[in-house]
C-alpha cells in the first residue's frame, strides 16, 4: 500500500473540513476594501458614513465572536461530536453573510461579525482537535497547516472578489462556501478517537479504516502499526457498566488533571506559544498595511496593497505546510520569531530615522521589504504553527478543555492589542511600538528554543515523555 493511497482519505478530510476556514479567512479580509465603500459619502448605511470608532468595533468584534465559538464549539464537540459540532458551524458563518447586505446601521454590522466571529473560534478550536484524531503521525503537520493556509486563502479571496464587486455582492459570493461545505464534510466519518472514547468501538475501527484507505476485511492487511492502533481505540472502550457515565467522562476534566507535571508543562507551553502568537504583533500590524505602503511612499491603491500582502502570507503558509514535515515544528517556529523579529527591527530603525530628521527617501523600499520579510517568516511558523503543536502535545483526556483554554487566551489577546494599537502609536511613535513587537518576537525565539518540544512523527505519549 503507498502512502499516497492510505493517506488519501485524510487529505480529503483535511480538505473538506476547511472548506469552512476559507469562508472565516474572507470574514477577516472583507473588512479591507468593504471599509472604503461603507465610510464614504455615499455610504448605503442609512446612518451615513461609518466613522472610523464604529470601524473599530465592526473590526475587532469577530475577535469577541471568536471568544464565545470557543466555548460553545469545545462544548459541543464534546457533546455530539467533532463532526457535528463542525457541522453546525456552518450556521452561524451562513448568518454572519447573509446578515451583511441588510445592515442598515453599525450595530447590524457589529452583529454579523460578532456571529461570523463564533464560527471562527469554532474552527481554530474543533478543526486541530478533529485532524489531530484522525491524521497519520507522518502526515499530520501538513494536514494540521492547512487550517492556517485556507484561512490565508480566504483572506485573499476577499480582497480579489472586494477589488471586483461591492460589500454586498461579495457576501451573498462567500456566503455559497457554507454549502459547499456541509455538502463535502458530510460524508466524512467521525474521528477514531472520539467514537472509541463514546464506547462505539466497531465504528471507531470502520472509522479510522476508512481514514487510512483500508479494505474492512482481513486483519491481515493491516499494517503492526495499524493493528496497535486498533488495539489502543479497544482499550480506549469504557466497559459495559459505564456507559451511563459517558457525560461525565466527557467533561470529568478537573484542575487535578492539568497539575500533572507533564500536562503542565505541555499547557504553559501551549499558553506561550498562543501568546506569542498574537503579541509579535503580525496581525495587529496587518491593519497598517496602508499607512507602511503609503510611509515608503508607494502609489498603490489600499486594495491592491491588500492583495499583495495576502499574497505573501499564503505563499508562506504553503511553504509551511511544504518544510512542516521534513524540518520539523520547531526549527520552523525559530527561524520564524527570528525573521519576525529582523523585519520589525528593520522598520523600527528607517521609522526612527525619519522621525528624527534624516534623509531616508533613498531608502523607501526598506519598510515594505522589511513587512513582507516579517509576514512572510510569520506565515512560515509563529502565525501557523502554535495550533498544530498545540493539539499535539495535549494529552487526549484535556485536549478539548486545554485547547478551548487556550484559544479564549488568543481571542483576548488579539481583541487587546488591536484596540490598544492606536495608544501604543500615539505614546510611543510607530517606531517605538514596532521595536516593542520585535523585542517580544525575539523574546519569542528564546522561549521557543528552550522549552518547546520537537513534535513531527511522534505521538502524544512520545512527546509528553519527551517534556
Amino acid at each position: 500500500m503507498s502512502a499516497a493511497g492510505g493517506d488519501k482519505y485524510q487529505y480529503l478530510a483535511a480538505i473538506s473540513v476547511n472548506i469552512i476556514s476559507i469562508s472565516y479567512g474572507a470574514f477577516c479580509g472583507w473588512p479591507s476594501s468593504s471599509f472604503l465603500e461603507l465610510a464614504a459619502e455615499n455610504s448605503p448605511l442609512e446612518t451615513g458614513p461609518l466613522s472610523p470608532k464604529d470601524q473599530g468595533w465592526v473590526a475587532s468584534n469577530i475577535c469577541l465572536g471568536g471568544l464565545f465559538g470557543t466555548f460553545l464549539f469545545t462544548w459541543l464537540a464534546d457533546k455530539i461530536g467533532r463532526k457535528w459540532s463542525l457541522m453546525w458551524m456552518a450556521l452561524p458563518n451562513l448568518l454572519g453573510w447573509v446578515i451583511i447586505p441588510f445592515a442598515r446601521n453599525p450595530m447590524h454590522l457589529i452583529i454579523a461579525r460578532f456571529i461570523g466571529g463564533a464560527a471562527g473560534g469554532g474552527c481554530f478550536t474543533v478543526i486541530p482537535i478533529y485532524i489531530s484524531e484522525l491524521a497519520s503521525d507522518n502526515i499530520r503537520g501538513t494536514l494540521g497547516v492547512f487550517l492556517v493556509l485556507t484561512c490565508n486563502f480566504g483572506v485573499v479571496l476577499a480582497f480579489i472578489l472586494g477589488y471586483y464587486f461591492n460589500y454586498a455582492q461579495v457576501s451573498w459570493i462567500v456566503s455559497s462556501l457554507s454549502f459547499v461545505f456541509v455538502g463535502c464534510f458530510w460524508f466524512m466519518p467521525e474521528t477514531p478517537q472520539y467514537l472509541a472514547k463514546t464506547n462505539k468501538v466497531e465504528e471507531a475501527e470502520h472509522s479510522l479504516r476508512y481514514y487510512r484507505n483500508i479494505k474492512s476485511n482481513p486483519a491481515k492487511e493491516l499494517s503492526e502499526e495499524l493493528q496497535l492502533e486498533l488495539q489502543q481505540l479497544k482499550t480506549t472502550e469504557k466497559p459495559a457498566g459505564d456507559a451511563d457515565d459517558d457525560d461525565a467522562e466527557a467533561t470529568g476534566v478537573t484542575w487535578a488533571d492539568f497539575a500533572k507535571g507533564k500536562t503542565r508543562k505541555a499547557f504553559l507551553i501551549g499558553f506561550g506559544l498562543i501568546s506569542f502568537n498574537q503579541l509579535c504583533g503580525c496581525f495587529a500590524m496587518l491593519n497598517y498595511t496602508a499607512v507602511i505602503f503609503e510611509q515608503a511612499g508607494s502609489s498603490l491603491k489600499p486594495t491592491i496593497a491588500a492583495i499583495i500582502v495576502g499574497g505573501i502570507q499564503l505563499v508562506g503558509t504553503y511553504l509551511s505546510t511544504l518544510l512542516v514535515d521534513k524540518l520539523g515544528r520547531k526549527l520552523l517556529l525559530l527561524v520564524s520569531a527570528v525573521g519576525i523579529g529582523l523585519g520589525q527591527s528593520a522598520m523600527g530603525i528607517y521609522s526612527y530615522l525619519q522621525v528624527t530628521g534624516y534623509h531616508v527617501a533613498s531608502f523607501s523600499w526598506v519598510p515594505i521589504a522589511g513587512f513582507s520579510f516579517m509576514l512572510l517568516l510569520a506565515a512560515v511558523g509563529l502565525l501557523s504553527l502554535p495550533f498544530l503543536v498545540i493539539s499535539e502535545i495535549m494529552p487526549q483526556k484535556i485536549r478539548s478543555t486545554a485547547i478551548m483554554l487556550l484559544m479564549s487566551v488568543l481571542w483576548l489577546i488579539s481583541t487587546c492589542v488591536i484596540k490598544l494599537m492606536p495608544v501604543f502609536t500615539a505614546t510611543l511613535g510607530m517606531h517605538g511600538t514596532v521595536f516593542m513587537f520585535a523585542s517580544l518576537s525575539f523574546s519569542a525565539a528564546v522561549f521557543i528554543a528552550i522549552f518547546v518540544p520537537e513534535t513531527k512523527g511522534k505521538t502524544v505519549e512520545a512527546i509528553l515523555a519527551s517534556l
